[in-house]
């Protein structure tokens, strides 16, 4: 069922500015935009942890940060040290992204331990893990999903926004087929419009990374009037 008003689409939203060039003031407007519009979250690269969680410290808004951003090629003790840092200055939230290289050799495995040492790390901090669906076989894709909740995370994301492709319907489907209510499925990764939004929640999607959405919620409230 899709969200009713503009509000409820917001709170699907994680408010999203990865790009290595964001400025602190680009960062500063990413936060107020997120208060201004209740998105649930405000996803950053680690090195604006504190920054927004100044920023971020009397609201409700979620403060969210990559870990092993965007290739997931370092080791899973790096993983688990930016993790740790991360929420001890402030992330909520943390999106990891798998060894890509493990993942394509089947050692799932080492897949696995990759996640829980981040999991770990988290200390009751909420996971997602990137399985970037772009460079996976869908039997890949479902084995990525699969690792990921046992190694503990609560949810599974499509894409980094960084690789050779983005959010797909047919992966969420299949993200959603895989876990089915045990853990949330994240599409991010070119959700630019509300059509696209639309699409990925009915396809399984219950949160939305996107750098676009406060365009997407003027969308809504044009349609509205």
């Amino acid at each position: 069922m899709l969200p009713k008003t503009a509000a409820d689409y917001a709170k699907t939203i994680d408010h999203t500015l990865l790009k290595p060039t964001a400025t602190p003031n680009e960062i500063r407007s990413l936060c107020e935009d997120a208060v201004r519009h209740g998105f649930f979250s405000v996803c950053v690269n680690p090195a604006y942890v504190p920054l927004c969680r100044s920023i971020l410290e009397q609201e409700e808004t979620a403060l969210c940060t990559v870990v092993g951003f965007p290739f997931g090629a370092t080791s899973p003790r790096n993983k688990a040290q930016e993790t740790a840092w991360a929420v001890e200055h402030g992330a909520n939230e943390i999106d990891m992204v798998i060894n890509l290289g493990w993942a394509k050799a089947g050692d799932w495995r080492a897949v696995q331990i990759d996640i829980n040492e981040v999991v770990r790390a988290a200390e009751g901090a909420l996971v997602k893990v990137i399985i970037e669906n772009c460079y996976l076989t869908d039997a890949e894709k479902a084995a990525a999903c699969s690792a990921s909740q046992d190694a503990g995370a609560q949810f599974v994301k499509t894409s980094t926004g960084f690789g050779t492709g983005g959010a797909v319907i047919e992966d969420v489907a299949l993200m959603r087929r895989t876990v089915g209510d045990a853990l949330g499925v994240k599409a991010s990764g070119g959700i630019r419009s509300l059509e696209t939004m639309q699409a990925m929640l009915e396809a399984g999607a219950n949160r939305i990374g996107a750098s676009s959405g406060v365009a997407i919620l003027g969308e809504i409230n044009q349609s509205a009037q």
